[in-house]
């Protein structure tokens, strides 16, 4: 089972007690300001990630570094494909000694550096200021935020992806997808009663019929324009037939079978720049032979037939 930290000292994480996967929250939640004069001020090569090629909250911070331009702009360190008993392993073969951060071997070793007495968990993304050596924040949304708005006046140049005009829409729309898709996936993987896994997958596939419907009037979710949101749901729906369906017995039901999320997500997946970020053997890789608590044997299925087998990319070893 997955390990955090207890006061800066790696600790087992307490065992569910009511069947449900609880997701714990996030530890830092600070933000880069767009003021020069701010604690954080948005800087060039000033900030790091830690991201994982497998972990959809990540991917969908690297899609907004990506569409926004920031490639650049903020150095990553990736994760390996397959996680330990002590969390989140270091690829070094992808590590870069002039990114500004030392060469762990763990995820976790980067959290006590930051914040020697954290209590809570090791998850990605992770957001540094290298000037201060101080954790940002490790909350996907606020980093999808900052990473969207905060840089504007420095070298972002892609698109807005929270318009003002369609801030409510997609603040609903995200209250839509959340907890009954995003996470509603992991609840069914990860639930260790019945109950609590048909709970979650009763709650998973309504959701999924409301967004199918929504998406059979629409191009993208809140309309016609790509939005975060999209880039919120776009790494969940990807990894649902080759890996949720089976590993996390999502199976009501694959994404072939909805038309209109069939065709949001292959329309996505043309956007610009979105292809490249994809590595599905990294994908599966990770989710089959690590989470051993729910396979055993960490034997990979061999999965559908798939047209997103996408260019693997530095880090996705």
């Amino acid at each position: 089972m997955p390990k955090m930290l207890i006061n800066g000292v790696l600790r087992d994480k307490p065992a569910q007690i009511d069947g449900q996967f609880h997701r714990m929250p996030s530890g830092f939640r600070n933000q880069i300001d767009a003021n020069p004069g701010s604690k954080h001020p948005a800087a060039l090569d000033r900030y790091h990630l830690y991201l994982s090629k497998a972990c959809p909250w990540c991917h969908g911070v690297e899609l907004v570094l990506i569409l926004k331009g920031l490639a650049e702009a903020i150095s990553i360190t990736w994760m390996y494909p397959i996680s330990s008993e002590d969390g989140w392993v270091i690829d070094q073969s992808a590590f870069d000694g002039n990114d500004g951060v030392p060469r762990d071997h763990f995820l976790y070793q980067a959290y006590q550096r930051a914040a020697p007495d954290y209590t809570g968990p090791i998850s990605v993304p992770v957001l540094l200021d290298k000037s201060t050596s101080e954790i940002i924040s490790t909350e996907s949304a606020d980093i999808m935020r900052m990473l969207n708005s905060a840089f504007t006046d420095v070298d972002a140049t892609g698109p807005d992806l929270y318009p003002t005009a369609l801030a409510d829409e997609i603040d609903l729309i995200d209250s839509m997808i959340q907890t009954p898709i995003r996470d509603g996936a992991y609840r069914a993987g990860f639930a260790t009663s019945q109950t609590a896994y048909c709970s979650a997958v009763i709650a998973l596939f309504d959701a999924l019929d409301d967004i199918e419907s929504l998406l059979g009037q629409r191009r993208y979710l809140a309309g016609s324009t790509l939005t975060e949101v999209d880039l919120k749901l776009f790494p969940t729906l990807l990894r649902f037939d080759p890996v949720y369906v089976t590993h996390f017995k999502t199976d009501r039901k694959r994404i072939a079978d909805y038309p209109a999320l069939s065709r949001y997500l292959a329309d996505v997946l043309q956007y610009p720049g979105v292809a490249p970020t994809i590595n599905m053997p990294h994908i599966r890789a990770h989710y089959f032979q690590s989470h051993r608590h729910i396979n055993p044997t960490g034997i990979i299925s061999i999965g559908p037939e798939l047209q997103v087998m996408a260019i693997p990319t530095k880090g996705a070893s």
